[in-house]
């Protein structure tokens, strides 16, 4: 899968078409927390790649039956073990190089 990029790119009405998510939901979901669009000069928002994949998990979620408040819980917790494992395999890695037989030399 290619990286996606954190680019604002599209505006409400076409990030909408894309997610099938009304602007008004939108705007919700941004003030619940849930989302973050990055915004121009003058205030408009902004969706990137990122935003519409989470968009898309969000909509997964909520046709799970998931609340507002569950669907920022499980968001934050996906966030942080991505982290975690990202941390993770950097201290592998450190622990491996420590192994090597040419680590040092």
């Amino acid at each position: 899968m290619p990286p996606r990029s954190k680019r604002g790119v599209y505006g409400i009405s076409v990030t909408s078409e894309l997610t099938g998510i009304g602007p008004q939901t939108l705007r919700l979901y941004e003030r619940r927390g849930l989302i973050t669009p990055t915004r121009t000069g003058g205030g408009t928002r902004r969706y990137s790649e990122d935003d519409i994949a989470r968009l898309d998990k969000i909509t997964e979620l909520v046709a799970d039956g998931v609340n507002l408040i569950g669907i920022r819980q499980i968001l934050e917790l996906e966030a942080q073990n991505a982290l975690l494992a990202a941390r993770n395999a950097e201290l592998e890695q450190a622990v491996e190089s420590q192994k090597s037989p040419h680590a040092g030399v």
